[in-house]
C-alpha cells in the first residue's frame, strides 16, 4: 500500500489564480488580455477540480465520489442559469432548455462516447454494473421527456410552454425522480453502482486520505468550481463574437459553454476509463446528466412561476429525434454489461451529427 500524498501546490494555487483572474476584470482590462486570463485561469481550475474531486472520491468511496462531483457542479451551473435569468429577463426564456439539452447531447454522446472508446482500445473490453446503469438511464429517460418533449404536445396552451399548474407538476415530477435515483444509488442499493470486480491499479490499493487531507481538498474542489463556472461566464462575450464572425447559429454559444462547464467531469471519467474503472466513468456521466436535468428544471421552473415569464422547454421535432435516438442507442449499448470500441464509435458518430446539424441545421 503506498502512503498518503500531500495536496500538490500547483493544485492548491490554481484555484486561487483563478480568481484572481476573476477580479483583474473587475479592474477594467477588457480585450484579448482579459480572454488569456479568463482561459488560463479555466484550465488550471479545471485540473486542480479533477485533481481534488478523485482525492474525496477515494475517501468516501464509490458511488459517493461521482456524486459530490455531480451535485458540486450541477448546483453551481443552476445558479449561473438562474443568475442570468434574473438579470437577462424575458429574453431568456429559452436559456434552461438550450443548456440542458446541450449538456445531456455531450454527456450521452460524448462523455460516454470518449469512455467508451477509450477504454476499449486500451482495454480491449469492459465491464461494469447493469443494474445501476438501467436505473440511471431509466430515471433520465423519463425526465428527458417530460420537460424537453412533452411540452410540445399539451393543449392546456399552446406549446411549447407548459402552463403555471403543469410546470410545477413537472418540476415536482422531476425533483421526486432524481430525489428517488439518488437514495437508490446512494443507501438503498448502493451495490448497484459499484464495480463488478474490484480495480487492480494502483489508485485501489493507496492508502485513502486522512480526514484533514479530504477536506481540505472538498473545500478546494468547491473553489474550483466555483472559478470554472465563473470563467466560463467571463468568456461567454468572446465566444459568442467568436461564433458570429464564424457565421455559425448562436446555439453554437450554449454548446460551448456546455463543454467547458462538463470539462472537470469530463476529464474524471476520461481518466478512469483509462485506468479501467468504467463504472466510475458511467456513474459520474449518467449522475451528471440527472443532476443537470433534475436539478436545473425545477429551479427554472420556480423562477418562472414567480417572476411571470414565459419558460419555453420544448424542443423542436430535429433536436427531439436527436435526443430519443441518444437515449436509444444508449440504452442498447449498455445493455450488456460490456462495451467495445463499436459501441463508442457509434457514440461519437451521433455527437458529430449534433454538432454538425447545428452548425449546418
Amino acid at each position: 500500500m503506498k502512503p498518503e500524498k500531500a495536496i500538490p501546490l500547483w493544485a492548491i494555487a490554481a484555484p486561487f489564480i483563478g480568481l484572481l483572474f476573476l477580479g483583474a476584470g473587475s479592474l477594467g482590462l477588457q480585450g484579448l488580455i482579459m480572454t488569456l486570463l479568463y482561459a488560463s485561469g479555466l484550465v488550471g481550475a479545471i485540473f486542480a477540480a479533477v485533481h481534488h474531486a478523485e482525492v474525496v472520491a477515494h475517501k468516501v468511496g464509490e458511488p459517493y465520489g461521482t456524486l459530490v462531483l455531480a451535485l458540486a457542479i450541477t448546483v453551481i451551473e443552476v445558479a449561473l442559469i438562474v443568475s442570468l435569468m434574473l438579470t437577462g429577463g424575458a429574453s431568456t426564456t429559452a436559456l434552461a432548455r438550450d443548456t440542458v439539452f446541450a449538456s445531456v447531447m455531450l454527456i450521452l454522446n460524448g462523455m460516454i462516447g470518449i469512455c467508451l472508446l477509450v477504454g476499449a482500445s486500451r482495454h480491449h473490453e469492459q465491464t461494469f454494473g447493469l443494474y445501476g446503469v438501467s436505473a440511471a438511464l431509466t430515471t433520465l429517460a423519463a425526465i428527458a421527456v417530460l420537460t424537453l418533449v412533452f411540452p410540445n404536445y399539451t393543449t392546456s396552451i399552446a406549446g411549447p410552454v407548459y402552463s403555471n399548474s403543469q410546470l410545477a407538476f413537472v418540476a415536482l415530477v422531476s425533483l421526486v425522480l432524481y430525489g428517488t435515483f439518488v437514495l437508490v444509488q446512494a443507501v438503498r442499493h448502493r451495490d448497484y453502482f459499484l464495480p463488478p470486480q474490484a480495480d487492480q491499479d494502483a489508485e485501489t490499493h493507496a492508502v485513502p486520505p486522512s480526514h484533514r487531507l479530504a477536506g481540505v481538498s472538498a473545500a478546494l474542489l468547491l473553489v474550483s468550481l466555483v472559478v470554472v463556472v465563473m470563467q466560463a461566464k467571463g468568456l461567454a462575450p468572446s465566444i459568442e463574437m467568436f461564433v458570429v464572425w464564424l457565421g455559425a447559429p448562436k446555439s453554437m454559444v450554449g454548446i460551448i459553454i456546455a463543454t467547458v462547464v462538463l470539462m472537470p467531469e469530463g476529464l474524471a471519467a476520461y481518466r478512469a476509463a483509462r485506468a479501467n474503472r468504467l463504472q466510475t466513468s458511467l456513474n459520474l456521466a449518467l449522475g451528471s446528466a440527472l443532476a443537470s436535468i433534475g436539478l436545473t428544471i425545477p429551479a427554472v421552473a420556480i423562477v418562472s412561476i414567480a417572476t411571470g415569464w414565459t419558460l419555453t422547454l420544448g424542443l423542436d421535432i430535429k433536436s427531439s429525434v436527436l435526443l430519443l435516438l441518444s437515449l436509444f442507442v444508449c440504452t442498447l449499448s449498455l445493455g450488456t454489461g460490456r462495451t467495445t470500441v463499436l459501441q463508442g464509435t457509434v457514440h461519437m458518430v451521433i455527437l458529430a451529427t449534433y454538432l454538425f446539424t447545428t452548425v449546418v441545421p
